[in-house]
């Protein structure tokens, strides 16, 4: 290295200060190369003045010389420990490959543009690196002749990881490159080989390159990139670069939902009588319609007879009365009112609500599909059910349901309050009253029977609703563990209910949110000692039941920003770096499904058995605070027997009112 004066070198001491060590670099080695060279010599004479400006500058030929932090941040990223054989991909005017020369033993640097080659050539000559070798050649070939490398550096953004990089890479050795399929943002990474054929990754930043143009990059590039600075956002930690390659192997790839073939799934599902089947979030169009034909596959193939959902009992009740053209009166209450409206009260339910009224049209009564709701939020509704229904059968058990549910009425504006005041002592618990009515209820069963069997199972799950809704409505003051256990449990005891109404052949099918329908045990949720459906009914029904998640990377979803707040179609932000859901964007899928059983698929379930984040958007949906509020940690292959993949997802479409005028008083989605 040419000697500079001494002005100079306590400017570029003062610049490495505090543009470089000051915003974190720490690696000793790479602050003494980016004291020692002179960044002056690298950039055109008309910039030399702004050459320890913290920035890039134009070099010719359409191409920059990066800011000097981002090449101080990319060289430590290689962990270098002095003495070993680098590649650079793209040199540029040399600065970089300066900057290592002084670290490594060797660098070999690869520049696609010839002026550009020969001009970092002279560069590096004149500021006396000697060990820097420079070719004029397609950088995303690398350089097979010196390989392998015990490090590779690449200054330009690529959409993928170029393979033959990658072959060239030493076992144990690290590259650092820009990757993105969006040319004018990419993600820095840093892959390890830690065996032959084991590629693991590790995001690093977020980050604006220019384009790596070569045979494995880019085909054409854009001037207009390098205008922008890199960026350097948040560091993340490790993931393998060939497992996604592996899930899309092994998965069954789709291009859009018009064109899934589901006959796998269906000889998958087997005898299963229970088939679980989530989604990741409650508003998101994909996993409704997909959800939605795998019903009509299962009811139609199988014979699965019911569709029990996390939907409130009373508001799912309208539902089976108009899809099985049940004769009854028109309830006083709006189905579907309370917040959030939109779950069920949209486009994709109505359409397979009316396709299951046309179908059952068809049938006996007693080969009808019903649906079922399973949650229990609707206390007030189901009181008012009960007692209507007593009303009708026995006149004095239902003045008695009026005194006892009398307790419960102060609170029908806020039952939440309910539960605070019983536990304060401000207010007496209603406990005692609302189970004593059920008991009663259930001990004259076989008198009510004798009438209408359906209505008698109606309102009896909507008296076991009210009971349970009550110690809910108490127990939420105890803790979060407490009330998603009795949540889970009630919806896990109704499917029971359900099942054994419609006899030994029955078959159901779940729909509700991965986080009630994969196993809590494979999850997080486990060490708070929570557990959910998925796990009750894999402990009762295996070999049995079938469990089926969804996951996406990004689009749209229909949620609130806070609870009762209004509806909102907000933009869903990217997987975490950490995230299955990640891991499954890297595929390059548009869609898959994945089973996560069988003999054929163990070598992949091993390695998809490290603990990742999963994502959950509910009806709330706050991407400020994204990790905190929607992720947990699971292990994919214990929690669901298939995934399905839709990278690019819509929110679902709400019905307005004037969707649904003119149609029968019994019609679930009136007014």
């Amino acid at each position: 290295m040419k000697h500079d004066t001494d002005y100079q070198e306590a400017e570029r001491r003062q610049f490495v200060g505090k543009q470089i060590e000051a915003r974190g670099v720490r690696d000793q080695l790479v602050l003494y190369a980016m004291r020692k060279v002179r960044r002056e010599l690298f950039v055109p004479k008309e910039l030399r003045a702004e050459a320890y400006e913290d920035s890039p500058l134009p070099i010719g030929s359409g191409q920059t010389i990066s800011q000097p932090y981002i090449v101080a941040f990319m060289i430590e990223a290689l962990a270098l420990q002095g003495g070993e054989k680098v590649l650079e991909i793209g040199a540029g005017s040399g600065y970089a490959a300066a900057v290592l020369s002084q670290i490594a033993g060797d660098v070999f640097t690869v520049e696609r543009v010839g002026e550009l080659a020969r001009r970092a050539a002279a560069n590096l000559k004149k500021a006396g690196c000697e060990r820097v070798h420079v070719r004029h050649a397609d950088g995303t070939e690398g350089w097979a002749e010196e390989a392998p490398f015990d490090a590779i550096l690449v200054s330009a953004g690529a959409p993928d990881v170029p393979t033959s990089l990658m072959r060239q890479l030493r076992v144990g050795g690290r590259m650092v490159i820009p990757i993105g399929r969006n040319p004018r943002a990419q993600e820095l990474i840093r892959i390890t080989r830690a065996a032959e054929d084991d590629f693991q990754r590790e995001d690093i930043a977020d980050v604006r390159f220019v384009p790596l143009i070569g045979k494995e990059g880019w085909e054409s590039e854009d001037d207009g990139w390098q205008a922008h600075p890199p960026r350097v956002i948040q560091t993340r930690p490790a993931m393998s670069v060939s497992l996604p390659g592996l899930i899309a192997k092994k998965a069954h790839v789709f291009p859009d939902l018009k064109n899934v073939d589901l006959e796998s799934l269906e000889r998958r599902i087997g005898a299963a009588r229970v088939v679980l089947i989530g989604e990741a979030t409650h508003g998101t169009s994909e996993f409704y319609r997909m959800r939605a034909r795998i019903t009509r596959r299962l009811i139609e193939s199988k014979g699965f007879n019911i569709v029990a959902a996390e939907a409130d009992w009373p508001d799912a009740a309208r539902i089976d009365h108009y899809i099985r053209h049940r004769d009854v009166p028109r309830s006083e209450w709006t189905a579907f009112a309370r917040f959030p409206t939109w779950m069920w009260r949209n486009q994709e339910t109505r359409t397979f609500v009316d396709w299951l009224h046309k179908r059952n049209a068809t049938l006996e009564y007693e080969k009808r599909t019903a649906f079922y709701g399973l949650d229990l939020y609707s206390l007030y509704n189901s009181v008012r059910v009960v007692i209507s229904y007593l009303e009708s059968v026995d006149p004095d058990l239902a003045e008695v349901a009026r005194q006892r549910y009398g307790c419960l009425m102060p609170w029908e504006a806020d039952p939440a309050a309910y539960g605070h005041a019983a536990l304060t002592g401000a207010y007496r618990k209603c406990e005692q009253d609302v189970a004593h009515l059920l008991v009663e209820l259930l001990q004259k069963q076989q008198a009510y029977l004798t009438g209408d069997g359906d209505r008698f199972f109606d309102a009896a799950q909507n008296a076991r609703l009210v009971a349970n809704a009550e110690r809910y409505y108490r127990v939420m003051y105890y803790g979060s563990r407490a009330s998603w256990n009795l949540r889970d449990s009630h919806m896990f005891e109704t499917l029971k209910h359900v099942l054994h109404f419609h006899g030994p052949d029955a078959k159901v099918i779940v729909w509700a949110h991965n986080s009630h329908v994969g196993d809590a045990s494979a999850t997080e949720m486990s060490r708070r000692g929570e557990y959910n459906i998925g796990q009750l009914c894999r402990q009762y029904f295996d070999p049995e039941c079938y469990s089926i998640g969804f996951g996406t990377n990004d689009g749209t979803v229909a949620a609130a920003s806070a609870w009762d707040g209004p509806m909102q179609v907000m933009n869903i932000r990217p997987a975490h770096p950490q995230s299955y859901e990640r891991l499954f964007h890297l595929t390059n899928a548009p869609a898959l499904m994945l089973p996560l059983k069988g003999r054929t698929q163990e070598d992949l379930v091993g390695r998809l058995m490290k603990p990742l984040l999963e994502r959950a958007i509910g009806v709330i949906y706050r991407p400020e605070s994204e990790l905190a509020s929607h992720y947990f940690e699971a292990k994919l292959p214990l929690q669901f027997d298939e995934y399905i993949w839709i990278d690019r997802t819509s929110a679902i479409h709400p019905l307005e009112v004037l969707e649904v005028e003119g149609m029968p008083e019994t019609y679930p989605f009136g007014v």
